[in-house]
């Protein structure tokens, strides 16, 4: 029971932040992208806001057990292959032609309306068939 407290927490006070970045509205994230037109900086205070506290947080991890129970994730990694490109080009082009992403989409299913829902299931699709075809490119691109 402890445990779904703190995840409850968690998970508002992470929507909380989506939703007071500015993360939540598709006009503030596709002006962060369109660097050659009317460009929107404010997202780059996000995004520090974001990886600062975790390079912060992988150093405290190190070495220690989580309070919950568990394991922390291991760390990234760090060689480029075929799953990472492709998966991010995809991130990307969803990103940009929609404003959303995985966190901010379901934040704003209480006011995204039908085009938030009609995102989320088409994420969630891509992320039903991103196993099989990853395994698929994978064995694709092994030496015969």
């Amino acid at each position: 029971m402890q445990r779904a407290i703190y995840a409850f927490l968690a998970g508002g006070l992470f929507g909380a932040g989506l939703l007071v970045s500015g993360m939540t509205d598709t006009r503030k994230v596709q002006g962060w992208l369109d660097v050659f037109g009317d460009w929107d900086p404010t997202l780059a205070f996000v995004l520090g806001g974001a990886i600062l506290p975790m390079a912060v947080a992988w150093q405290l991890t190190r070495n220690r057990q989580p309070v919950l129970g568990g394991a922390f994730p291991p760390k990234p990694e760090t060689r480029l292959g075929w799953p990472l490109v492709s998966g991010s080009v995809l991130f990307g082009v969803g990103w940009g032609l929609v404003g959303l992403c995985p966190g901010p989409a379901m934040a704003s299913l209480t006011f995204g309306g039908m085009e938030g829902l009609v995102f989320l299931v088409a994420m969630l699709a891509g992320m039903l068939a991103a196993p099989p075809l990853r395994r698929r490119l994978v064995e694709a691109s092994a030496p015969a």
